[in-house]
Parts: C-alpha cells; structure tokens; sequence
C-alpha cells in the first residue's frame, strides 16, 4: 500500500476523528462489547485533535490519494511519555500502523524519552507487541465518557540512534 506520513496540522482534525472512529468501530468490537464500543468513540470530536495540538502534543497523519488511512501521536502526561497509533479498519495489517508508530517514537526520542508507557487496547496488544512493547500489567482504562474498558499496560525502552 503506498501512503505517506507527515505531520499534522490543526485542519487535518476531520480527518483524524474519523479514521479514529472507524479504527474504533471496525477493530473494537473484536475484543469489547457494543456499549464499550460506543462509550470508546462516544467524546471523539475534531475538536479534541486540534485542542491536544495546540497543547504541544505531535500529531502524524498516514495519506494516500488524499485520504487520512491513520494517526499516531505523542505526548507527555506528567513526565511520562506515551504514543498513541489507530488505523483504519481497512487501512489494518498493510504497515500503515508501523510507519506511524516510528514517527511518533522519532518525536518521543527527541523530546528525549527513554521509554514509552502506553494503555493498550485488548485489539492492539500484538500490535504494540510486534513494536517492542513488553506487557507490565492489566487494569482498566478510563474513557472520556466515563466507562471503564480492560487495557494492557505496556512500556517500551527506546533505542536512541
């Protein structure tokens, strides 16, 4: 599949809520009940992109043909860094996933991380896995609508090049 990555800007926040709703929508559901699907996409508004952007949290986009196939992001939540990556249904398993993540780990080094701690969704594990990520716990995630949803804690030692 030939897509590209590049950064995002606050325009591309349509863009992002949707390929971030149809991952939700298509890959959820392997994994959680209908009512956790709905409460996972439930606050998801271009909005909350741009906000988070303008925050200083750096936001990837994967293109192809003018389509958003995906993003990934990093930020910093007190002191700890983290990257979060969602494809599109359609867009899943062609390397659009990996390609984000390594952009959003690029960030993550130069903004000096050593390490990534992530909440993991149950439908991506192997996906972070396949990234280096290593397994530390099992809890709950909390949604911005409210409901809690099973996750994976998952943490990764960065290799500075």
């Amino acid at each position: 599949m030939d897509f590209e990555i590049r950064r995002a800007q606050p325009a591309d926040a349509d863009a992002i809520a949707a390929a971030h709703l149809d991952s939700i929508r298509l890959l959820g559901p392997r994994a959680y009940d209908p009512e956790t699907v709905i409460g996972w996409g439930a606050h998801l508004k271009p909005a909350l992109y741009a906000s988070a952007m303008a925050r200083g949290e750096a936001f990837f986009v994967a293109v192809a043909q003018g389509d958003v196939l995906g993003f990934s992001s990093h930020r910093v939540d007190g002191g700890v860094h983290g990257i979060t990556v969602y494809v599109r249904g359609d867009a899943a398993r062609r390397g659009v996933g990996s390609a984000l993540s390594r952009a959003a780990e690029a960030a993550a080094i130069a903004a000096g991380a050593a390490t990534l701690e992530i909440d993991a969704s149950l439908t991506a594990v192997e996906f972070y896995k396949t990234l280096g990520f290593e397994e530390t716990g099992r809890g709950t995630h909390t949604l911005s609508s409210g409901r809690s949803m099973a996750c994976v804690f998952m943490r990764k030692t960065l290799t500075v090049t």
